[in-house]
């Protein structure tokens, strides 16, 4: 399961590094997806999701050597720097996204929504709700395909498979 989760990772931040062009987007709704994204501090959740990123590609890359593990750590800043040079790109592109999907009231509401108490709340508590639902996820995941894997095993071997 540990392979399937670098992987997901990995298909992250490919997805962080290589968004599509955005699609035109009419300006009100645009200038509102803007906003609503800056109040959402997106480019702050992402930049803090950009370590365990790469931590979580960690493993698979270096796979336990250390001196690889030694030039990991330290080209990880230079990485980071990176990708969070870009995060600008990323902004305005999921801007072009929420612009797609709400009207320009809408994304109105929902900026409102995040500059509330509740919201403001919401956008501070969601990166531990995020980190602890990976994680939590992570251990589900691990024990259901645990399970799945015996109770295949298990009917094969009625068919009278020799596994």
């Amino acid at each position: 399961m540990r392979r399937h989760s670098w992987m997901l990772a990995a298909a992250l931040a490919a997805s962080l590094v290589s968004a599509g062009p955005a699609f035109p987007q009419p300006p009100d709704a645009m200038t509102a997806a803007r906003e609503l994204v800056v109040t959402m501090k997106l480019a702050d959740q992402f930049r803090a999701l950009l370590p365990i990123i790469l931590q979580n590609l960690k493993p698979a890359i270096t796979q336990n050597r250390t001196d690889v593990e030694r030039d990991f750590d330290t080209i990880l800043p230079l990485l980071l720097e990176g990708m969070n040079a870009r995060l600008d790109d990323l902004t305005e592109q999921t801007a072009g996204i929420y612009a797609r999907h709400f009207t320009a009231d809408e994304l109105h509401a929902l900026t409102a929504f995040y500059r509330a108490p509740v919201g403001q709340k919401f956008l501070d508590k969601l990166p531990a709700v995020t980190q602890e639902s990976m994680a939590m996820g992570q251990k589900w995941g691990q024990a259901i395909a645990a399970e799945l894997q015996g109770r295949i095993v298990e009917e094969l071997r009625k068919r009278g498979h020799k596994l």
